[in-house]
Order: C-alpha cells, then structure tokens, then sequence
C-alpha cells in the first residue's frame, strides 16, 4: 500500500490503516503467507506515517493560531478594541488547545 497523497493526512485514517495492517500482518504470520505479511507491513508504515503528518499538520495550524490570537490579543489591548482583544484570546486559546491535542510529533 502506498501513501495516497491526494487528500489531507488524517489521523483517524493513518489509524484505520495501521491497525488494519498491523492484523493483516499477524493473520500472515500465522498463514505463512509473506504476501499478505508483507503487505500488512507496508500498510500499517503508511497508516503511522499519515497519522504522524497529520499530527504535524495539526500542531502547525495551532502554532499559527497561537501567535495569530497573540497579536490580536496585544493590538486589542492597545487601541481598546475589546472585542479584537477578546477575539485574540479565544483564537490563541484554541491554538494552545490544539497544539496540545497533536504535541508529541
């Protein structure tokens, strides 16, 4: 199984495929079949990979949204726009939140 590029890594994809292959894998060792060993292999390495690019992905996107909200956040509080200053906080909050969730990479 090779890596389809051609949509956004997914992390609940790159899971189906690793545990999907990690199975194949087994059934094949158990078989003696190094066919279906092999390609339990090759997808469970692609099922890790996009797993790890999409969290990579995600943790980058927050980061974005981090010093986004920060610079909203300061550029509120200096003119007194409160709500560009309220803005900023829930966006920075949420890069925060989503660097969390994909941290680890």
């Amino acid at each position: 199984m090779s890596f389809d590029r051609s949509h956004e890594p997914s992390k609940t994809t790159g899971q189906w495929h690793s545990t999907k292959g990690t199975i194949k894998e087994t059934l094949g060792n158990v078989t003696h079949a190094t066919g279906l060993q092999r390609s339990g292999r090759e997808e469970h390495a692609a099922g890790e990979a996009e797993y790890n690019a999409a969290r990579a992905k995600g943790y980058a996107e927050g980061t974005v949204d981090r010093a986004s909200g920060k610079k909203d956040t300061v550029v509120g509080a200096v003119t007194g726009d409160k709500s560009q200053e309220a803005a900023g906080n829930a966006r920075r909050d949420k890069g925060e939140a989503q660097q969390g969730v994909n941290r680890n990479i």
